[in-house]
C-alpha cells in the first residue's frame, strides 16, 4: 500500500517537477520562482508544490556512512520574491513516528528534519532550521572548526555543533500520515542574512533522524572522512531578484520581579525592581545588521545548565542566553574563548555590528556595564570587542580579535591572531597567537598565549594533536580562559570500525588519549608535568540506537604549592607550615556508561565511574565512587518528565572515612498545553558534605589563613539545599513572550528529612516582550 502511494504521488507530479537524487550526486538544485503565497498548514496540497524541486535520494550519514537511506525522504524546494519555501514528505514504513508537542529547541527526542542553509556559499557556516513532524521548532548557527563559544553550545537541544540559543522567526507545520509525515516550512528572507549579489547561489544540505532505527540520514552523501561536513553541501543554483525589504524589528519588553528573604529576626521583606527596555535590529544591508540595545533585558527565564561542582578547582563555563548577545554571536568565535560575552554583567546600553562583506567576517560590540562591575563600584566599565575573520580558499580562514575593557584608571587588552588551513580533505592546521596587556593599580603586566593543533578526520583513523600555553599572568577580561600558568599537550588518535549491514555491532569508535599539564616556565626549563593522563574511550554503537561506553583511565598528580599558600597544620601547641605532598603517581579509574534508544514513550542513560582520584583540597588519593543516571519519559504527546540523580563520594584511602560526598536528584516535569503555550516545574535537592579537613601526612587538621595574619580550622561543611522554580510561558514567536515564574529556596539541617525545611529565598518574576517588524 505504501509503496502505491508513493508511486501515485510521484506520477502526479513528473510531468513539472526537477527531481534531484543526492546518491546520483545531482547536487545543483535550480528551484523555480513562483510569485505566489501559499497557507502554511502542514499540507502540501497547493500548485505550487506541484511545481517545486525535489531533493530525494538519502543516504545514512550515522552510524555508518554511504549506504542508502532505508527510509524515503523528500524535500520540496521553491522561492516567491520575499521568502523560500520549504515542503518535507517522510516516509516511515519501519516503524513509529516519534512526535510531540514540545518547547522550542527541544525536539531532539522526536523524529527530525534539519534543513541547513548557507546563504553565503562558503561552507564555513549554516542556518539550520529543525522541525519535528508536527513542526515544532529547533534552529541555530551550525560552524565549522574548532573555534571556542562565545555564547556557550546548545540551549536544551542536542543537535550536533550547532549552537541552538540563537533564534529566527519562520513558519512551519506538520502533521502526521499514513505513510508518516509532512512538514511545510516558509522562511522569510526578512529573518536571514544573505549576498548581495544577483543570481545567488546557496548552499544547502538536508539531514533526517529517525528515532526507531537511530539512524541520522543526509540528502547530500556526506563522508566521514572529510575535515569539513558543511564542504559536502548541494546547491541552490540562480536565485534571481530577492526581496528582503526593509528590515527593522523592535522588540520593546517590561520586566519585573520581587525577590525575598527573611533578615535577621526572620522577618521577610521583598526587593521589587520593574524595568522596560528596548533590543532593535536594523538590516543595513542584506549582509549586515546593526543591533542595539537600551537597559537590555537580562532575565534569566531558563536557569544556568546545572553543574556539579565537587572537587573542582577552576571556574565551569555556562552559555549566553541574554537576547541581544544573540544575533551573530558565532561570529565572535575565536578557538580559546577569548571573546565570552557574559563578562559584560549588566550594561546601560550596547551596540553592535555583524555581518560578512566579500569573504571577510565582520562582529563588532560596545557596551557600557553597570557601576556594580567595576572594581572601583564608582565606575562604568566599557567593554568592546572585535572579531574579523576572512576566508581562504574553499575552507581556510585566517583572523583577528580584539577586546579592550576599560575600568576607570584600570584596563584590560587582549589582541589575537588565528589561522585555520584545511587540506588534503582529511586534514586542518590551527594556530593562535595571543597577547594581553593589563593595569591594575598602576601596575601593568603583558602575558601571551599560543595554541597549535593538527587534525585528521579519516572514516577509520584519526588524529587531534594540540598544545596550548598561556602564561600566568595572561588576563582575559572579557573571555574565559579558566586556569593559567600551563602547558597543556593532547595526543588523541582514534580508531573506527563498522558493523555488516544487519550486525547487532553498527560501529565501534576507540579513543587512545595522552593529556599533562606543565608549569609554563618549567615546561620551558625542562621540569617534570604537574598532572598526566591517559585514558582510552570505547563507544559502541548496537543496533537499534542502543550504546555503551568504557573509559578506563590513568593519571598522575603533582599539587600546586602556589594552591595551598593558604594553608596550615594545627600541631596542637603551634602552627605549623603545611607540606605539600609529593606526586600521586597511582591513580586508576574505570568508567562505563549505556544509553538506551529514543523508545516511544522514554529514554534512559546510567554512567558509574570507581576508582583511585586526586582530592585537591586535602591533597591525597582518595576512593572516587560516582553514579549518574537521566529517566526522560513522555508519557503522552504533551508531557514530557526528565528525573535525573547524581551521586559523587570520595572516601580517604588511609582509613575509609568519607571526604565529601554529594546527593543531586533533578526533576522536570513540562506540560506542553499547544505548541507556544506550556508550564514548566523544576526541583532540584542539592545534598553535599565535606569533612573537615585534614593533613595527609599526620592527620592533624587542616588551618586557612583569614586574611587577617591568623588561621581558622576548615570544618565541616554541610548543604542540604531544595530549590523550587514554576514557570508559565507563552512565545508564539521568537521576541514575543509571556513568561511568568516562581521560585523558592529552602534548606534543612538532616538531608532529606523534609520536615525541617526553612525557606530562606523566593521569587516573582513576570516578563512582556513584543517583536514588531517594520
Amino acid at each position: 500500500m505504501l509503496t502505491v502511494t508513493l508511486l501515485a504521488l510521484q506520477s502526479v507530479v513528473a510531468a513539472t517537477q526537477q527531481y534531484y537524487d543526492g546518491r546520483a550526486r545531482q547536487l545543483a538544485v535550480t528551484p523555480p520562482r513562483i510569485e505566489v503565497s501559499v497557507q502554511i498548514d502542514g499540507v502540501l496540497d497547493e500548485a505550487a508544490w506541484r511545481r517545486a524541486a525535489v531533493l530525494t535520494g538519502f543516504s545514512q550519514y550515522r552510524p555508518v556512512d554511504g549506504r542508502p537511506a532505508v527510509d524515503t525522504t523528500e524535500v520540496l524546494v521553491w522561492y516567491s520574491p520575499d521568502a523560500i519555501y520549504f515542503g518535507v514528505r517522510a516516509f516511515e514504513p519501519h516503524g513509529e513516528v516519534r512526535a510531540t508537542l514540545a518547547d522550542r529547541d527541544n525536539i531532539d527526542s522526536d523524529d527530525y528534519i534539519q534543513i541547513l542553509l548557507d546563504t553565503f556559499n562558503d561552507r564555513r557556516r549554516a542556518l539550520v532550521l529543525g522541525v519535528n513532524p508536527f513542526g515544532v521548532q529547533a534552529d541555530g548557527i551550525r560552524t565549522e572548526g574548532s573555534f571556542g563559544a562565545a555564547g556557550g553550545p546548545g540551549a536544551g537541544g542536542r543537535f550536533e555543533n550547532v549552537d541552538m540559543n540563537p533564534d529566527f522567526v519562520f513558519e512551519s507545520k506538520g502533521r502526521l500520515t499514513n505513510y508518516g509525515y509532512e512538514v511545510e516550512i516558509r522562511l522569510p528572507f526578512k529573518s536571514i542574512r544573505f549576498q548581495t549579489a544577483n543570481p545567488q547561489r546557496w548552499a544547502i544540505n538536508i539531514i533526517r533522524k529517525i528515532q526507531h532505527s537511530a539512524y541520522e540520514d543526509s540528502w547530500a552523501p556526506a563522508e566521514r572522512a572529510n575535515a569539513s561536513f558543511l564542504a559536502q553541501s548541494g546547491t541552490l543554483e540562480n536565485l534571481t531578484d530577492l526581496r528582503r525589504g526593509l528590515v527593522l524589528d523592535l522588540n520593546p519588553f517590561t520586566t519585573g520581579r520581587a525577590v525575598g528573604a527573611p533578615d535577621s529576626s526572620g522577618a521577610w521583606s521583598y526587593d521589587v525592581k520593574r524595568e522596560a527596555g528596548i533590543n532593535t535590529t536594523w538590516g543595513v544591508t542584506t549582509n549586515l545588521t546593526l543591533d542595539a540595545t537600551i537597559n537590555p533585558d537580562f532575565s534569566q527565564v531558563e536557569a544556568d545548565v546545572g553543574q556539579v561542582t565537587v572537587n573542582e578547582r577552576f571556574a565551569i563555563f555556562f552559555p549566553e542566553k541574554r537576547p541581544f548577545f544573540l544575533e551573530g554571536i558565532e561570529q565572535f568565535n575565536t578557538p580559546n574563548s577569548l571573546i565570552y560575552t557574559r563578562r559584560i554583567r549588566n550594561p546601560i546600553a550596547g551596540v553592535k555590528l555583524t555581518g560578512k562583506i566579500s569573504g571577510t567576517n565582520i562582529a563588532m560590540l560596545s557596551a557600557i556595564d553597570e557601576q556594580g562591575a567595576s572594581a572601583t563600584g564608582r565606575d562604568n566599565p566599557i567593554v568592546n570587542a572585535l572579531r574579523i575573520r576572512r576566508d581562504i580558499g574553499r575552507q581556510s580562514t585566517v583572523g583577528i580579535a580584539y577586546t579592550d575593557r576599560i575600568d576607570g584608571s584600570d584596563f584590560n587588552r587582549v589582541a589575537a591572531a588565528d589561522v585555520r588551513l584545511v587540506f588534503a580533505k582529511l586534514y586542518f592546521l590551527e594556530v593562535q597567537g595571543a597577547a594581553s596587556i593589563t593595569r591594575e593599580s598602576g601596575v601593568t603586566r603583558t602575558a601571551p598565549l599560543w595554541q597549535v593543533t593538527v587534525d585528521r578526520t579519516g572514516r577509520t583513523w584519526g588524529f587531534n594533536y594540540n598544545i596550548r600555553g598561556i602564561h600566568r599572568n595572561f588576563n582575559a577580561a572579557t573571555g574565559f580562559v579558566n586556569r593559567t600558568g600551563v602547558v597543556t599537550p593532547f595526543i588523541a588518535n582514534r580508531l573506527t570500525a563498522y558493523g555488516n549491514p544487519e550486525s547487532t555491532l553498527e560501529n565501534w569508535t576507540g579513543f587512545f588519549m595522552f593529556t599533562g599539564n606543565w608549569d609554563y616556565e618549567g615546561f620551558f626549563d625542562g621540569a617534570s608535568p604537574l598532572e598526566t593522563a591517559v585514558r582510552h574511550t570505547s563507544f559502541f554503537t548496537l543496533r537499534g540506537g542502543w550504546s555503551v561506553r568504557i573509559l578506563p583511565g590513568w593519571e598522575t598528580v603533582a599539587f600546586d604549592s602556589a594552591f595551598y599558600a593558604d594553608y596550615a597544620v594545627d600541631a596542637g601547641t603551634d602552627t605549623v607550615r603545611f607540606e605539600v605532598p609529593d606526586r600521586l603517581d597511582d591513580l586508576v579509574t574505570f568508567g562505563v556508561s549505556v544509553s538506551t534508544p529514543q523508545f516511544a514513550t522514554f529514554a534512559a542513560s546510567a554512567e558509574a565511574t570507581l576508582g583511585r582520584a586526586a582530592a585537591f583540597f586535602e591533597p591525597a588519593t582518595v576512593n572516587l565512587l560516582s553514579w549518574n543516571s537521566t529517566i526522560d519519559w513522555r508519557p503522552t504527546d504533551k508531557v514530557r518528565i526528565q528525573a535525573r540523580y547524581v551521586r559523587v563520594r570520595l572516601t580517604r584511602r588511609q582509613d575509609g572515612t568519607t571526604l565529601s560526598i554529594a546527593h543531586i536528584p533533578h526533576l522536570k516535569i513540562e506540560y506542553q498545553l499547544s505548541r507556544p503555550i506550556f508550564f514548566r516545574f523544576v526541583g532540584q535537592y542539592s545534598a553535599q558534605e565535606q569533612d573537615a579537613l585534614r593533613d595527609p601526612a599526620t592527620g592533624r587538621p587542616i588551618l586557612l589563613s583569614d586574611g587577617a595574619g591568623g588561621f581558622v580550622r576548615a570544618d565541616v561543611e554541610t548543604r542540604n539545599d531544595l530549590r523550587i522554580d514554576w514557570l508559565f510561558s507563552f512565545r508564539p514567536t521568537p521576541g514575543t513572550v509571556v513568561f511568568a515564574g516562581y521560585g523558592s529556596s529552602l534548606t534543612e539541617r538532616d538531608a532529606f528529612s523534609f520536615h525541617q525545611l526553612t525557606r530562606v529565598g523566593d521569587g516573582f518574576f513576570v516578563k512582556l516582550s513584543y517583536l514588531f517588524r517594520v
